[in-house]
């Protein structure tokens, strides 16, 4: 598609076609328009009008390099991205973003991992190529905090609310980040939207009281929808920072429908789990199966001070991570899940960690 130009201003009928010999960056001689000129046909374009056939086959691809500042719109070119324009990354077209961890035995990240130590199969096969490998640190963050405030977790109501509170006051940086916070019964109560006020999301907090049933998928699923449409200015990490039992008994949507809402958003979900013991709960492997899934953590913190760990650790991760960027082999938009593997086969003591795979864009042909 021929690309737009700001500033390009409308031909004359008169003037004479563009031809093989005009020169692309032309002076101000006769036949361009004058600033009034051009600031008559941009008048016309923004009030709905539309130039000829023939004056729009034959406008100039560049302005004239000296041409009056009337004659320039003040408005940003269409390609520039803006607060309300969503930036995604994951799969365009037939290109696949894939966030990694890796960490060696102690849970310590690994910082110098080259793209040559890594193994990756998309579908059981070697990607045709890869177009990137970085490690990507300090990028801003999108943050779902969701909060079970059903009567499963009465008694640790308040270790979940001062939890919250200090990740809320770690994590989120002015003019970079942004969080919203959801409350969760039976029913998912938005109590404080996009915001990088930590005050605010305090009070989101804060204003939750328990009390009904436990609908988790539901709480999921929606975050995950509100994360896809984050607002954002550029890349970006989405994640979901989930407190929780892992019970769940009100939900319309299955588990399973949560996390494809996860990955299709690219979003990660850490889990700190409010049950009191670390035993092989129900509940537990709910919460591990949302993170491994999306290739997060699930943490069981006992004490105040563990949680207050746990979310610094997720931090840190959230900041700490790698991407690749590849095209598959024998890639199809049609929709359906593909697997991914990725390990580190050459680095023994390399852990990675990243998501099961992802659902590939179906096309609307």
């Amino acid at each position: 598609m021929q690309p737009r130009f700001p500033g390009a201003p409308a031909q004359p009928p008169q003037t004479a076609p563009v031809t093989k010999d005009t020169p692309l960056i032309a002076s101000p001689v006769a036949g361009w328009p004058d600033a009034a000129a051009g600031s008559a046909a941009q008048k016309q374009q923004s009030q709905g009008g539309q130039t000829t056939p023939k004056a729009a086959e034959t406008a100039p691809l560049f302005a004239p390099m000296n041409v009056a500042p009337a004659a320039r719109p003040a408005a940003k070119a269409p390609d520039t991205p803006t607060e309300e324009a969503e930036f995604r990354i994951g799969v365009q077209v037939d290109l696949v973003d894939l966030i990694f961890t890796a960490t060696d035995k102690h849970g310590r990240f690994i910082k110098d991992l080259k793209k040559d130590d890594v193994r990756l199969l998309d579908e059981g096969k070697p990607p045709v190529r890869i177009e990137a490998f970085e490690s990507e640190t300090g990028l801003p963050l999108r943050v779902g905090l969701l909060i079970d405030a059903s009567n499963s977790i009465r008694e640790r109501f308040r270790f979940e609310q001062d939890a919250a509170v200090e990740f809320l006051n770690q994590v989120v940086r002015p003019d970079s980040d942004r969080a919203f916070v959801i409350g969760f019964d039976s029913i998912s109560d938005l109590t404080q939207d996009y915001t990088e006020d930590t005050e605010k999301l305090a009070r989101g907090v804060r204003v939750l009281r328990p009390g009904g049933g436990t609908a988790l998928h539901d709480a999921v699923y929606q975050a995950s929808e509100k994360l896809a449409k984050a607002p954002l200015r550029g890349p970006a990490r989405r994640a979901i920072i989930l407190l929780s039992d892992g019970d769940d008994n009100q939900s319309r949507h299955t588990r399973e429908e949560a996390i494809e809402a996860a990955l299709r958003a690219e979003v990660i979900i850490y889990v700190i789990s409010t049950n009191l013991t670390d035993g092989d709960r129900k509940g537990d492997k709910i919460l591990m199966r949302y993170a491994e899934a999306t290739g997060g953590r699930v943490f069981f913190p006992l004490h105040l001070e563990d949680v207050s760990n746990a979310f610094t650790e997720i931090q840190d991760e959230l900041r700490s991570q790698y991407v690749i960027a590849y095209k598959p082999e024998n890639f199809v938009s049609d929709g359906r899940y593909r697997a991914i593997s990725l390990n580190a086969p050459g680095r023994s003591n390399v852990k990675i960690r990243a998501r099961k795979g992802y659902y590939a864009p179906k096309s609307s042909q």
